[in-house]
This record gives C-alpha cells, structure tokens and sequence, in this order.
C-alpha cells in the first residue's frame, strides 16, 4: 500500500505564488507517473500537471506558462510551483501517482487533498 502525503496549500491573493509538495510511502516496484489533479466545488476532477519518471509533463492549457511540475524520484516526491495565480484556480489539489506494486499489479493512488483558495 502507498500513501501519498501533500502540504502546501493555503489562501494566497491574485498574482500570488505557492508550492505543493508530495510525498509517496510504501513499497512500490516503480511509480511511472506522478501529478497533481483538482477539483472545484461543483465540477469534475481535472488534471493540474503530471510528470513520467523519465521526465516527460503534461499540462492543463490553462495552466501553462503559470504552473511547474518537478519530481525527485530518490525521493519519491512530487511537486507543484504555481506563480500567478488566479481565482479560478481556487480548488482542492490531489496528488495522484501511478505505477506498478511487486507483484506487477498497475496501481493508482491518491493524496487526501489539500486546498487552495485565490482571493483577494
């Protein structure tokens, strides 16, 4: 079993900046991607940002130029480096992380969430 572990959230003001931090414990044999998904009030889960363990990303389009995703995989950890943020991105951030047990199994786990609120 993994447990994903974020801190970082908070309430920050228009044009703001935070960081999001994850970190994953537990047994895995790889953890092939890492990333960041939300969820406003009201609407479906949406991908934030993901990162491969070889260093590939994908974006949401309203994120991009705003938003950064980083691993390091000795760690474990994933983040997320948000400049200028705006009220719409006011939602809870999950971490999620997908990979594959030892026993080979495909797995997909999540983080209880942490929230971020844009306002002035």
């Amino acid at each position: 079993q993994v447990h994903l572990v974020e801190s970082g959230g908070g309430l920050v003001q228009p044009g703001g900046s935070l960081r999001l931090s994850c970190v994953a414990s537990g047994v895995m044999f790889s953890i092939d991607v890492m990333g960041w998904y939300r969820q406003a009030p009201g609407k479906q889960r949406e991908l934030v940002a993901t990162m491969t363990s070889g260093g590939s990303t994908d974006y949401a389009d309203s994120v991009k130029g705003r938003f950064t995703v980083s691993r390091d995989n000795a760690k474990s950890a994933v983040y997320l480096q948000m400049n200028n943020l705006k009220p719409e991105d006011t939602a809870a951030y999950y971490c999620n992380a997908q990979g594959k047990t030892m026993d080979w199994a495909q797995r997909t786990y999540w983080g209880q969430g942490t929230q971020v609120t844009v306002s002035s």
